[in-house]
């Protein structure tokens, strides 16, 4: 039997503020009215709780876009869970973070685009920079644990010390520094994110600096982006291994792009439960294990430790997710990671951007067009 999991992800709604060109979600969102009710998810806790999970991690999208996040947070609480809210912080007042922290949220991560006001902004899409920062001294005011997260990519990397600078100044006890992830809206923009090898070095040193000069201060947790390590990435843990994560419409998926994989079906919490889904559900026993594996995986000394990579970027750059990760040096595919860091090393820098906003507006205006052909009176 396989041991239960350590943590749910609590993805309780799609909707965000922001637009971020970087954005790894799913590009086909959760509409509002298929999202959990609350009742729905105070039970999903409760099961939680159950299998002996330990931590409950609300995100999104923007999870504070749901009016019920306080009783949401209380649920997970009563259920035994260590709760995280993993947020813009757009949305997110002094009298509702008072709120929550008294209700039992015992740690909340606030995400910034960048050091730099006008580039954070147009990253994110949104005028959200000063609020962050303005949030982030309240939160100080507060008996919660705070971590920054902070997405670096080519177009902020080159001043990455200016930006560990700035987040030092919010005084957080956890500095988190996330290479961009090459899913959903991050991998159609990956030729304007994808740093060169110099930009990567030097950013290395950086961090390292930054942790000595920072300890028993700050805590920074920093991993370098899969196209430029020798091996793959343990994707969550492992598929189904250590967490579940939940979709805003009950779906429980292995990890959040889990759904790109068209050969899956995934188990829906209003129809089955957690424990069901985990012990014996097709979809998370997929990939646990080795038996699955091809070589040169099957026979690598490392299978026990990056699993294979990642069964989702298989899928997205190889075509299938049954293959060893392109990003593993050793992968029969992984020639395609290394014509997407010669593109990005020998071109200049790609500052255009195709994001969801814009992406959205470009179809409507298509499906405006074709009902016009259709129907031009």
């Amino acid at each position: 039997m396989t041991p239960n999991p350590l943590a749910l992800i609590a993805e309780i709604t799609h909707r965000c503020p922001l637009h971020c060109v970087y954005c790894s979600n799913p590009l086909e969102l959760a509409a509002v009215k298929d999202e959990l009710s609350t009742s729905a998810w105070i039970d999903v806790f409760q099961q939680a709780g159950k299998l002996g999970m330990l931590h409950a991690h609300f995100t999104g999208g923007e999870p504070l876009a749901r009016a019920d996040l306080t009783e949401l947070i209380a649920g997970a609480c009563t259920a035994g869970l260590y709760t995280n809210l993993i947020t813009s912080g757009i949305g997110l007042a002094e009298p509702r973070l008072r709120q929550l922290v008294d209700t039992g949220l015992d740690h909340i991560q606030i995400s910034f685009q960048d050091s730099r006001e006008d580039a954070a902004n147009w990253i994110a899409g949104a005028k959200s920079h000063a609020h962050k920062i303005e949030l982030s001294r309240v939160i100080r005011q507060y008996k919660v644990a705070f971590t920054v997260n902070l997405v670096v990519h080519r177009q902020n990397i080159d001043y990455l010390d200016e930006m560990i600078s700035f987040i030092e100044q919010l005084a957080p006890e956890r500095m988190e520094i996330a290479h961009t992830q090459y899913y959903g809206w991050a991998l159609r923009n990956r030729a304007a994110l994808l740093p060169t090898k110099a930009q990567l070095d030097k950013a290395v040193e950086t961090v390292a600096a930054a942790e000595k000069r920072l300890a028993g201060r700050i805590r920074i947790d920093s991993v370098v982006p899969d196209y430029y390590a020798r091996f793959p990435k343990a994707c969550m843990g492992g598929w189904g291994r250590r967490l579940m994560l939940i979709n805003p419409a009950g779906k429980v998926l292995p990890c959040h792009a889990a759904e790109v994989i068209p050969a899956l079906t995934f188990e829906n919490v209003r129809e089955r439960s957690l424990e069901y889904i985990w012990q014996e559900s097709a979809s998370f026993q997929k990939f646990r294990g080795d038996a699955w594996m091809p070589e040169p995986c099957r026979s690598c000394d490392l299978r026990t430790q990056d699993f294979g990579g990642c069964r989702c970027q298989a899928l997205l750059l190889a075509g299938d997710a049954a293959t060893t990760d392109p990003a593993c040096s050793l992968a029969p595919a992984h020639h395609i990671v290394e014509a997407a860091v010669a593109e990005a090393n020998s071109n200049p820098a790609v500052s255009e951007f195709v994001s969801a906003a814009s992406f959205v507006q470009l179809e409507q205006l298509t499906r405006n067009l074709w009902s016009y052909r259709k129907n031009p009176d």
